[in-house]
């Protein structure tokens, strides 16, 4: 497989018509949107900014108190200075002490309320507004023509929804306060340092120009860098998503290490551009700290400290801007979704609300998908379609029959002609009021993952009957069901109506699935019916009471039906043959026999033992077939189903589940404790030890620093009380000492940024990586259950790897850097007095009491939010990855406002965050200034007596203070701690789960020269998720080698059940499934699979192309060659169709296939099968979605292929399984009958009345 896949056309490229080319241009144009941070703050209300105008006052504030501290610092020490001098008495400096000690407890009260609300107020507003974005990216995303989303996956969409957002977040929050309080203290330093000594501040403000220049260039990098990666983060993103909604196919043909190939790729794109963005940032972190450096000597002592508290804020705003720039970067592409108006726009009040007839007219369509502009899909197609008539559309595969549906919904725009409705141009009437006037049943039906009643009520959504009472609602659910025959089956199941249907509906089967969604299609009464192969899925029972159903349904009414199953639409009004884009012929049913033209071919290869079957149903009287009906379409499988839901609100379902599991403490299965985490993500960045190891040496050169300047400074202090020669002499000497320590700390966070921002980086790849692989190893169990959606899986994917980093990269070797400080200003401190080293240390308990506080609150909070925000990222990628389903549904706000309401408990969390949290930050900070107050007091105490020299009191207290406000700024990074814990103890729990069935191990026996028996022994049957539910009930059947075996019986019986144990999906509760005697849980896993390949009822292709999805079929020593790819295409009957496109077998296929018919689809599934050459072959509905003609070449296709191998089919078209081999039919989870066609017949049983 080429990793790299082939780029769309780009219409550019093409030589189209310019007319053509400006309608192609307009569905898919997107403007570049110029990111800039004070646009992430677009969507602040008039309170948001109220609110952070009143935090930026209160930040500034912060920001003025600790310069403010210099002053009392150089009044102190004037007093200090003045005693050794004896130039003031005792009495007089005990005096003057004691008055400036509460001035540092006034400072630090101040600090502390002021550091509170303006920590309340930006966490606050950034969750506000960061929810905003969510809310308008969500809603912007479901406004979009599908054109939009031929180009960009569901995975893509998550990606952006929950880590995008959550950069941007992080960017909009407390942070940019934090960074104004840096700033403002950096001002107010200069200006008191300006007050005091104007000449030497000058010197240093002329360096000032360099820093800003130098920071904002950087800053651009920095985002652009950020954009960059974003973007390659979400094209794998999309590739995850893809893999986890067809994680049976990825199963079935053992694809998982192709698709983390696959996913590696994307990977070390987003690391090169996030290691060029380290090394800026770590360039932007060092140049500030050397130009300051160089600069900070000085002879008075209040100057000095005010050049060393600006030079340090202007240190500290670096991981602030840091964030700025990631959030920048991530919004570019959001805010691009949120600002683009697309050409058919589902939220647009234009246009004309019409009461809608259902007169079709198509005058002259030619058609190219926006995707696709080398093929021409429609060819100058008209067409009439009369009110209340029933119009079929047949034809082959991809010959435009589904592209007509998709015009009649206005999902594009025709490149010439005009689609008509009533004598409007479509373009003309408003397009929510066109679709809620229209219902559509697809080929491939789309449930969401809630009750089915809820299911069945979203065809109510903008009909004349969505306001009525619940009652009334409840019983339109009841009458369009029993219409779609599925009443039955859904009151057999324990929660009847209100039994949730899973993700996509996979807790049905296919025929239930489609049941429901005719349902959904029907209760509104809509005015045009649209059948895209309504009844492909069911089986001839089901379909004959449906199609009587559809028959009632379409009276009155315009019905446009898709059919391949030609005896669905003899009845029909009018009967459109096409061909290739083109209409070939037009008539009812008897007119086109007559003319013995295409239709008549087609009717004609449809009639294999046609004449049989219908005898065979003629001699069942009506009366035996309803209770039969009655007795064996009640699946077993539907009573598999069974969740407690206690209405129809998805959203309440989900928002009550959520209640329950917040209450319950959320306990998950992994518990590690923040050092075993620390140890398990080292171990996965253990590449890099040689680089994190010189990163940590230069963290502790670094954080000895500052101890190391508390023995310059108190030497200065000394100094200053000499005589005025000596002080020349010393002051020359010590500022080189300053030069020195500047040197260092350069070289030192220069190492410390590129080492952590490159070991980052590659832990940050090889999480994805490694997360993305563990998951592809799970068993199917762990994918049904419910905390484990596409959505929140994606979701969890993009956001755990990023945030792992805080436990390791920058943030780490911070935090090293702080803690070598505290311990070496400790050491230093109790070698030189350990009096006051004491007495200054006690703020450090109480630092780390007040971080362990807010370590356990944020805890709490980010748990709950985490998983709530999973929750709502399930809701959009559920929505995206359906669109087609949503916006014929007209869904869009339905869907915004389930995850308007999903983010009300994040919003909580977030508002309880900014108000319980801040408090033990707010305490953090302030305690510091309590501390020089005490230190001062005390240590005066000290120098008065004797017992301490100015030089031994300014050791000690400088060495412990420095360490103290260090450990104050290492608090700003417990929230980014807290969430790498959660997600590490995430991505951990998942790297260390050992499936059942493992595609990892090694061990189990290896088939060699299969033969293909197969034996299913009194197996019994369970879904692990469904415990209480037996599905199987002791089935036994056996399949001899070579065999063509079927398995029959109604919707939900069993069968597809029985094909996934034989891929071994699931583990038999009892009894077992034996290949060639041996029982298949004790073969390796993959050596099974790659003997079998499987052809699914719903086809999953890749968004990759045509070649690549037909080599996913490989196994994994296949190397195969053009020629056997056009072998297989040939036997599926899907050759000519590739050799006539423009790109050939290089077209991409689009995600999940959408730029392909179904029929294409299926015969692409069919030939990735087939390359596999397999020794035996499970078909599924395998030609379900086939036309006549294909169908029938592609069954002799397949029955030439099942020579040789043990084939074994399901079918609902009789049909096509009555040469075979042998025919089990199932009820209750038993086989039934067996035997051949003919003796089932003659047995007069429940075959013989199918």
């Amino acid at each position: 497989m080429d990793d790299q896949g082939s780029s769309p056309v780009n219409i550019d490229d093409v030589n189209l018509d310019p007319s053509y080319q400006k309608i192609l241009e307009s569905q898919v144009h997107t403007e570049n949107y110029k990111a800039s941070y004070l646009k992430l703050y677009t969507f602040a209300t008039k309170k948001d900014w109220l609110i952070m105008f009143i935090g930026l006052i209160f930040s500034g504030l912060t920001g003025v108190t600790t310069p403010l501290l210099t002053v009392l610092f150089g009044k102190m020490i004037d007093y200090f200075t003045q005693h050794s001098s004896q130039k003031i008495n005792s009495v007089e400096f005990t005096s003057e002490v004691n008055s400036t000690t509460l001035k540092f407890v006034y400072l630090g009260i101040t600090t502390f309320f002021a550091t509170y609300f303006y920590m309340a107020a930006w966490v606050y507003t950034g969750e506000r507004i960061a929810r905003q974005i969510r809310e308008r990216y969500l809603r912007a995303i479901l406004r979009q023509n599908i054109a939009y989303f031929d180009k960009i996956g569901a995975g893509e969409i998550t990606t952006r929804i929950t880590s995008d957002t959550h950069l941007v977040q992080d960017g909009i929050s407390e942070k940019f306060a934090m960074a104004f309080q840096y700033f403002v203290q950096f001002i107010a330093s200069f200006f008191i340092a300006f007050f005091k000594s104007w000449k030497m501040t000058l010197v240093i403000c002329c360096l000032i120009p360099l820093v800003v220049i130098t920071s904002g260039v950087i800053n651009k990098l920095s985002s652009l860098y950020s954009k960059r990666t974003s973007d390659f983060y979400s094209q794998s993103g999309s590739i995850a998503e893809e893999a986890f909604s067809t994680i049976r196919t990825v199963a079935a043909f053992g694809a998982q290490k192709k698709l983390s190939k696959l996913y590696d790729y994307h990977l070390k794109d987003a690391k090169a551009e996030g290691k060029k963005k380290s090394i800026v940032n770590a360039f932007w972190y060092g140049s500030t700290l050397i130009i300051d450096g160089e600069l900070t000597p000085g002879g008075v002592v209040n100057v000095f400290f005010a050049v060393i508290i600006g030079a340090l804020s202007l240190g500290n705003i670096a991981p602030d801007i840091q964030s700025f720039s990631f959030a920048t970067g991530a919004s570019s592409k959001i805010f691009e979704a949120i600002h683009r108006v697309p050409s058919i726009d589902t939220e647009s009040e234009e246009g004309e609300k019409v009461e809608l007839k259902g007169h079709i007219q198509l005058k002259n369509i030619s058609f190219i998908y926006p995707s696709r502009p080398t093929v021409q899909t429609l060819n100058n197609v008209t067409l009439d379609i009369e009110p209340g008539s029933t119009v079929a559309l047949v034809g082959s595969s991809g010959s435009g029959k589904s592209t007509i549906v998709s015009l009649i919904l206005r999902f594009y725009d025709p490149v010439a002609g005009e689609v008509q409705l009533d004598g409007y141009d479509i373009k003309s009437l408003n397009l929510k009021s066109l679709r809620r006037q229209i219902s559509l049943v697809s080929q491939e039906p789309v449930l969401f993952n809630t009750t089915i009643a809820e299911n069945v009520s979203h065809g109510l959504i903008g009909s004349k009957y969505e306001n009525l009472s619940k009652d009334k609602k409840w019983e339109l659910i009841e009458n369009a069901c029993k219409m779609a025959n599925a009443h039955d089956f859904i009151m057999k199941l324990p929660e009847k109506y209100e039994t949730m249907v899973g993700e996509r509906g996979f807790l049905l089967s296919g025929g239930q699935k489609q049941r429901i969604a005719i349902a959904r299609a029907i209760i509104k009464d809509p005015m045009i019916l649209l059948l895209d192969e309504a009844t492909s899925a069911l089986d001839t029972q089901s379909e004959g009471i449906v199609q009587d159903a559809l028959d009632k349904a379409s009276k009155n009414r315009t019905t446009i039906v898709i059919a391949h199953r030609l005896s669905t639409i003899r009845n029909a009004t009018k009967i459109i043959v096409m061909n290739q884009g083109s209409i070939m012929e037009i008539g009812n049913h008897g007119e086109l026999m007559e003319k013995k033209g295409a239709y008549y071919n087609l009717v004609e290869a449809q009639q294999i033992q046609s004449v049989k079957e219908s005898k065979h149903s003629s001699m069942t009287p009506p009366e035996d077939r309803d209770i039969l009906l009655k007795q064996d379409i009640i699946p077993e499988e539907d009573q598999k189903l069974g969740r407690i839901v206690t209405n129809l609100s998805v959203s309440s379902a989900i928002l009550s589940k959520r209640k329950a599991d917040l209450e319950a403490g959320i306990k998950h299965d992994y518990e590690y404790t923040t050092w075993e985490l620390i140890k398990k993500v080292g171990k996965i960045n253990r590449p890099e030890i040689p680089l994190i190891i010189l990163g940590y040496i230069a963290a502790i050169v670094c954080g000895s620093v500052y101890p190391t300047f508390a023995i310059i400074f108190s030497h200065i202090i000394e100094s200053l009380s000499k005589p005025p020669d000596q002080i020349k002499h010393d002051a020359t000497f010590w500022a080189l000492m300053f030069l020195v320590i500047a040197v260092v700390i350069l070289i030192g966070q220069t190492i410390q940024g590129v080492a952590f921002g490159y070991s980052g980086e590659n832990l940050t790849e090889r999480i994805r990586s490694l997360s993305f692989t563990s998951l592809l190893r799970q068993d199917i169990e762990f994918f049904d259950e419910e905390r484990n959606s596409v959505g929140i899986l994606t979701s969890s994917l993009s956001l755990d790897a990023t945030r792992v980093n805080g436990l390791a990269g920058i943030t780490f070797g911070t935090i090293l850097q702080v803690v070598t400080t505290v311990i070496m200003g400790f050491i230093i401190g109790l070698a030189v007095g350990w009096k006051l080293t004491l007495a200054c240390a006690v703020c450090i308990p109480l630092l780390i009491g007040s971080g362990a506080i807010r370590m356990k609150m944020l805890n709490g909070f980010q748990e709950k939010t985490k998983r709530a925000y999973e929750e709502s990222a399930q809701i959009a990628c559920e929505g995206a990855g359906n669109i087609r389903t949503v916006a014929s549904l007209t869904r869009e706000k339905d869907l915004w406002n389930i995850y308007h309401r999903l983010l009300d408990e994040p919003m909580k969390q977030g508002h309880n965050n900014a108000f319980y949290a801040s408090v033990s930050f707010a305490f953090a900070q302030s305690v510091i200034f309590l501390a020089n107050g005490l230190g001062f007091w005390y240590g005066s105490r000290l120098f008065r007596d004797g017992e301490y020299s100015i030089n031994k009191m300014f050791t000690v207290f400088f060495a412990i203070i420095f360490g103290s406000m260090s450990a104050g700024r290492a608090f700003q990074f417990i929230p980014d701690i807290m969430k790498a814990k959660q997600s590490a103890a995430s991505i951990i729990s998942l790297i260390e789960r050992n499936p059942m069935i493992d595609t990892w191990s090694k061990s189990g026996k290896k088939l060699e020269n299969v033969q293909g028996l197969i034996e299913f022994k009194d197996v019994h049957f369970r879904y692990p998720t469904r415990p209480h539910i037996q599905v199987l009930q002791g089935l036994d059947l056996k399949v001899k080698p070579g065999q063509f075996a079927a398995l029959v019986g109604p919707s939900g019986c069993g069968k597809s059940t029985t094909i996934g144990l034989t891929e071994r999906f699931y583990q038999v509760t009892s009894g077992s499934v034996t290949i060639d005697g041996i029982d298949i849980s004790t073969i390796n896993i993959n050596n099974l699979r790659e003997n079998i390949a499987l052809v699914s009822q719903e086809p999953s292709l890749f968004d990759m192309t045509i070649k690549e999805n037909i080599i996913f079929g490989c196994r994994p020593e296949q190397n195969p060659t053009q020629e056997d790819i056009e072998r297989v295409c040939r036997e599926a009957n899907i050759y000519d169709f590739i050799s006539q496109l423009p790109e050939g077998f290089d077209t991409q296929v689009g995600g999940k296939g959408t730029q392909l018919s179904g029929g294409q689809k299926q015969r692409i599934a069919i030939a990735r099968a087939l390359i596999r050459n397999p020794k035996i072959l499970l078909l599924d509905e395998a030609t379900s979605a086939l036309d006549s003609q294909s169908e029938k070449v592609v069954q002799d296709a397949l029955d030439q292929a099942s020579k040789g191998r043990t084939t074994i089919s399901i079918a609902h078209r009789l049909s096509t399984i009555q040469n075979a081999d042998i025919i089990f039919v199932i009820k209750d989870g038993k086989v039934r009958e067996q035997g051949t066609h003919q003796e089932l017949l003659a047995q007069n049983g429940i075959y013989y009345l199918m």
